[in-house]
């Protein structure tokens, strides 16, 4: 799971968005100089003070107090993060993409649909080694990881979901070693695939000869009323054309249920009932699914917002729901109640003020409607007939991203008067139609 880009996609941004919680819980412990090398694993240096991260980051009142009460200018390189609060040199330069060219050697890239660090980073490096190396031996493998999972344990499941397969033992006996035995010592004859995948939702490896795989059709998921969403766009003559919710920046939505501190890694595929149920989360799904549909490839969001600030971050998650009937797992000692389960799928945000462009920010103009787009990263599920497509959206997911302002500024210098609550819009109807954009397997 290479590191890609550390502004649009892996560990401490996602399009441009701050991921407070891991960076900060990283850099507490890693980020400190040591003037010598050392074989003691470092240990936080400060007391949380309290299990509950959400409280302890919600009592800090703006970015900058950080360095000052916790980590005393010792970290240098979060000093340089709160330094540079756009897609400028500093991390254009940390870019690697532009400069996968000219490889010769066979390549594969290991990520794993659930890894919260790095998953850009290893289907971008797949992508930018493609597009700048046709002729090289290119393989791509994803399978149902969290970060690392591939080289530990057997993968057998990841959070409340099972995969009913030691996917780890797989990916390590059937594809790395044979991927060696073939590059290195020319010992195996069997051709291998361009991308070895694992379907989530059937639980199955799949190979094809590229990715995504060439036969997925686009299509368009809509935002209509009474909280569905459709394939099909919706009536041209909606009364209401748009739904609507506060944004509270004293009261974010949690990016998880529970009390935890730092980035929880299996929130990438967590139950999002907690966020279902309120009023500041917007919550869309289909119909029940009358057969297996597979999504495959990346998420394209394309909305048409507005909010009453001049700021904001919009956080879209595709999550699958179970049927209220879905039995519970033997033995369950966790006691998890997989009836209605909203396992997310794939979610990701995108701090709004860099709409149009990542290098130079722009303010909203208030309540007027503004189209944001952005992709998320790729995805290989299946929704099963019975289940349902749910999509969400919300302008917070704390504290695993930082807390958006709502009004235009510098977030990492930014003064608590600057903390506004807004009125955000998602507007369903004509002209603008928001959507997400899937590919569909036939």
């Amino acid at each position: 799971a290479p590191i890609n880009d550390w502004f649009m996609g892996d560990d401490w941004h996602h399009n441009g968005a701050f991921f407070l919680a891991h960076m900060f819980n990283w850099m507490s412990r890693n980020g400190r100089i040591r003037p010598e090398p050392t074989k003691t694993f470092p240990r936080a240096t400060f007391d949380y003070g309290t299990p509950d991260g959400y409280e302890f980051y919600r009592r800090i009142k703006t970015l900058s107090e950080i360095d000052e009460r916790y980590l005393k200018n010792d970290v240098p390189f979060w000093i340089e993060t709160m330094r540079h609060g756009t897609y400028d040199e500093f991390w254009k330069s940390r870019n690697i993409r532009p400069h996968l060219k000219n490889v010769k050697s066979a390549v594969m890239t290991v990520g794993g649909w659930f890894d919260a660090e790095n998953l850009f980073g290893a289907l971008e490096t797949y992508k930018s080694i493609e597009a700048r190396n046709p002729e090289t031996v290119n393989t791509l493998v994803m399978g149902p990881w969290r970060h690392g999972g591939w080289a530990r344990g057997e993968g057998s499941s990841f959070g409340d979901i099972p995969f009913n397969a030691k996917t780890s033992e797989f990916y390590r006996d059937h594809i790395e070693f044979p991927f060696f035995q073939r590059h290195l010592y020319e010992i195996d004859d069997d051709p291998h695939p361009e991308a070895w995948v694992f379907e989530t939702g059937t639980n199955q490896w799949r190979k094809y000869a590229q990715w995504p795989p060439a036969q997925a059709a686009r299509k368009s998921l809509y935002f209509c009323a009474g909280d569905q969403l459709s394939f099909e766009p919706p009536a041209d003559a909606d009364p209401s054309p748009y739904d609507e919710f506060l944004s509270n920046p004293a009261k974010p939505v949690p990016y998880m249920s529970g009390v935890l501190t730092g980035m929880k890694a299996e929130y990438m595929i967590a139950d999002q009932r907690f966020a279902a149920r309120r009023p500041d989360v917007l919550t869309y799904q289909t119909d029940v699914l009358e057969e297996d549909l597979t999504l495959v490839g990346p998420v394209d969001v394309d909305l048409t917002v507005s909010t009453s600030g001049t700021d904001s971050d919009w956080v879209v998650k595709l999550i699958d729901v179970y049927p209220d009937d879905f039995p519970d797992p033997a033995p369950n000692p966790k006691q998890i109640r997989m009836g209605g389960y909203q396992q997310l799928v794939r979610g990701d945000v995108i701090r709004g003020k860099f709409r149009n462009s990542f290098e130079k920010p722009e303010p909203f103009e208030p309540n007027q409607p503004t189209g944001v787009r952005f992709t998320m990263p790729d995805t290989y599920h299946c929704f099963r007939s019975g289940h349902r497509i749910m999509v969400q959206v919300q302008s917070s997911w704390f504290p695993l991203v930082d807390r958006n302002p709502q009004t235009f500024c510098d977030i990492f210098q930014a003064s608590a008067s600057d903390y506004q609550t807004a009125t955000q819009r998602l507007y369903r109807g004509l002209p603008s139609r928001s959507r997400i954009n899937v590919l569909v397997l036939p």
